[in-house]
């Protein structure tokens, strides 16, 4: 028998398993975050733009609809909703005055963070019993994933014909 190959069933169940469990995990975030921006009064859109804003603290509009997956115009819109609401700043770039640099406004994240808090304090006691090394692993894991998923995002905005036809 060729070393390993006693241990391809066990681990192809291993491997089904991961990907249900992580396909179940990408729709439940999903619905808690419609909940989430339904709560807040929100879109889902304008909730991923300022959960973006909140990690860079500034991005130009561009990168915003880059990061959200939507038409200049709709964030264009969309800016001008959160501004409007008391959420966002937006104002022009001094080095080039075509861009607008948008940035969350601190006294609002609270009210953002707020929805969370009963959430992260779970995932706080999940992760208490894990080792460090159990940790860096789901970091790696996670920064792997977001890469894979960038770059999916490239490439199906690339047009690709073969994937619209499929």
């Amino acid at each position: 028998m060729i070393a390993g190959m006693s241990h391809q069933p066990a681990r192809a169940s291993a491997i089904a398993d991961l990907m249900r469990a992580g396909r179940e995990t990408s729709r439940l975030a999903t619905v808690f975050r419609y909940a989430i921006a339904e709560r807040l009064g929100l879109t889902v859109s304008d909730l991923e733009c300022l959960d973006y804003l909140a990690d860079v603290e500034s991005a130009t509009a561009g990168q915003v609809a880059e990061r959200t997956n939507l038409t200049t115009g709709a964030v264009t819109s969309m800016l001008r909703r959160l501004q409007q609401a008391g959420y966002v700043t937006a104002e022009r770039d001094p080095a080039d005055r075509r861009r607008v640099i948008v940035t969350l406004r601190p006294e609002r994240i609270a009210e953002l963070e707020r929805p969370y808090e009963r959430f992260a304090a779970r995932v706080e006691q999940l992760v208490e019993g894990y080792r460090v090394e159990e940790i860096k692993l789901l970091v790696q894991h996670y920064d792997r994933m977001q890469a894979m998923y960038l770059a999916e995002l490239d490439h199906l905005r690339s047009g690709d014909s073969a994937q619209r036809s499929a």
